[in-house]
């Protein structure tokens, strides 16, 4: 029995030993001694109560301090922690960049690490300059020929331009926009496949690189492939509308002929109404004649025998004979 709060005793003390070095990071502040970076153990216990890990904060440090970098700070560390940064990213491309003789100094690298860069790529790429390959761009040259290019561009990350620079998609844009312009500026396509370094020169005239976040060394015409006879497609839809239109054109005429026709058989069935009215009032009139004493009985007989050698000449002529009225 009297074992276990021995037991109890020594497992507390543990317990109480984890804590202390938790809260006071006894090797942590030894690791920085024996590197020649001053820092007390009372930073150390605070930096716990200001939720910022001791050992990262510490590493920074020497780090920082092994490779001469005297102008990094403890408080300015822990304040770009605080803030969201990455502190070992930055102080890795401090390093880097100290190492390269690229001019980079810790408020800029916090700065481009705050902006949700890679800051220690942005060295690296400084240093190493990446190489893009943009998607086919397609191109039409002045003679109908389609030309569908692919190219290389090399681009070196610029430091300063790295907070509010435009990124990999603009230069690509901004390449490809270079490459149709310079091939739909060409009189032929044959122009383009003979001199496929015009196009390079041409689009690094232009100084895509303004206002990104890149530098652009070169730009290299990879391939080319002719694509299309987009000026022949352009004719054949042209041609097929001209068609088109002279069809409409030709049915309207049609469509008018039939109309005036319609009206011309409307107007000679109206003028034929007129004459059948017209002959349906000579009786009337005869007999109006008669009761006014305008007409007498031998001048109606006289009428009657013109009508009807009217009729005989109509009727040897081969017309229909009049009706007697």
């Amino acid at each position: 029995m009297t074992q276990l709060p021995i037991f109890l005793l020594i497992v507390g003390a543990v317990i109480l030993l984890f804590i202390f070095l938790y809260f006071i990071p006894i090797g942590i502040w030894f690791s920085a001694l024996v590197s020649g970076v001053r820092i007390s153990l009372m930073q150390l216990f605070l930096m716990r109560f200001r939720k910022v890990p001791p050992g990262v904060i510490t590493r920074a440090m020497i780090e920082a301090h092994k490779a001469g970098l005297s102008f990094v700070k403890r408080d300015e560390l822990e304040a770009h922690y605080l803030a969201g940064g990455h502190v070992e990213n930055v102080v890795h491309a401090l390093v880097s960049a100290d190492k390269a003789n690229i001019e980079l100094t810790f408020k800029m690298a916090t700065a481009i690490d705050l902006a949700g860069r890679d800051v220690l790529e942005a060295v690296r790429m400084s240093v190493n300059p990446k190489v893009i390959n943009t998607p086919p761009v397609s191109a039409v040259a002045k003679d109908g020929i389609q030309l569908i290019c692919k190219a290389r561009v090399t681009v070196r990350a610029n430091i300063k331009q790295l907070v509010g620079g435009a990124g990999e998609e603009t230069v690509l844009a901004r390449v490809g926009e270079g490459i149709v312009s310079s091939i739909g500026s060409s009189q032929s396509h044959k122009t383009v496949l003979e001199n496929p370094d015009y196009i390079s020169k041409v689009v690094l005239d232009k100084g895509l690189d303004a206002g990104t976040a890149f530098e652009i060394l070169s730009i290299d015409i990879a391939d080319i492939d002719i694509g299309k006879n987009i000026g022949a497609y352009l004719q054949m839809d042209q041609a097929e509308a001209d068609k088109n239109i002279a069809q409409a054109k030709a049915e309207e005429r049609r469509a008018m002929a039939v109309a005036v026709e319609q009206e011309m058989k409307a107007k000679a069935q109206e003028a034929r109404a007129k004459v059948i009215e017209a002959e349906a009032q000579v009786p009337l009139a005869i007999s109006e004649a008669f009761r006014n004493g305008n007409l007498g009985i031998m001048d109606y007989m006289k009428y009657q025998n013109i009508n009807a050698d009217t009729n005989m000449r109509d009727s040897i002529a081969g017309d229909k004979p009049k009706k007697k009225e």
